[in-house]
């Protein structure tokens, strides 16, 4: 299993997973698939180790008994396969988010493709925290870990969106992985609070929280939901109509 960052590795992850998908179906069908496949050759470059049937479900990866599940989205779709995991299994889910992304467009009219330009979003970590509370209710169990793993992406998407340039609302044709940026690994309760900037003070509230993580107050209460179920923060009182949060103990946070 795959545990340091390893562009060569990625990039080889990349030109076999790609290249078979594209063998397979064509350029344009890929979506997720392709990001999933490449993710996990990387973690797990030996073939033997993946799609292992463990009782009623498949996991996507088993190595020595812990299991690995890259899931890019809808959690909540994982929770009878967690639930029967975990009964005898550590469990690791690998979310990528897209850190840096090149952006493509499509004319659909002309078939004309524009050149790629880098988008002016870029990814962060605290972008898995609407996943973690579609199972929040996992999230105390020390068999549940998780690596979050940033890549860089190009991708694909038609100009069929409602807006004037038809961009907004449009839809995807395909994103491709080139790159992996970074990962944070949640192994233990204690790596959870690496969500918490250190610049924080020693008690908070939500809108604190989304001001030193710089993300939205909804998401950093969400968050702070999320937290408590792993006992890493706890309330300590009310500021006005403000709950106000305290951590367990310090630890390095998200860079």
């Amino acid at each position: 299993m795959q545990d340091t960052i390893d562009q060569i590795l990625f990039s080889e992850a990349c030109y076999k997973m790609i290249g078979a998908l594209q063998g397979q179906k064509g350029i344009g069908t890929l979506r997720e698939k392709t990001i999933h496949s490449v993710l996990k050759y990387y973690y797990a470059p030996n073939p033997a180790f993946h799609e292992v049937k463990i009782g009623p479900y498949v996991a996507d990866i088993c190595v020595d008994g812990e299991i690995f599940e890259v899931q890019t989205r809808n959690f909540n779709t994982m929770r009878d396969k967690l639930s029967y995991f975990l009964q005898e299994h550590d469990v690791t889910i690998i979310y990528p988010v897209a850190h840096t992304k090149w952006l493509s467009w499509l004319d659909l009219e002309t078939g004309e493709l524009s050149p790629k330009r880098k988008s002016p979003k870029t990814g962060t970590y605290y972008q898995i925290i609407p996943e973690l509370y579609r199972i929040k209710m996992f999230m105390g169990n020390p068999r549940l870990h998780f690596i979050i793993s940033l890549i860089d992406v190009e991708e694909t998407r038609y100009l069929n969106g409602w807006s004037r340039d038809k961009k907004r609302g449009s839809s995807r044709m395909d994103g491709k992985p080139v790159a992996i940026f970074d990962e944070l690994r949640i192994d233990t309760m204690t790596d959870y609070l690496k969500f918490l900037p250190d610049t924080l003070p020693e008690r908070f509230t939500s809108k604190d929280l989304g001001k030193a993580a710089k993300i939205p107050q909804n998401r950093a209460s969400t968050l702070l939901n999320v937290l408590l179920e792993t006992e890493v923060v706890k309330r300590v009182g009310k500021d006005g109509k403000s709950f106000l949060y305290q951590s367990i103990k310090p630890t390095s946070s998200i860079k």
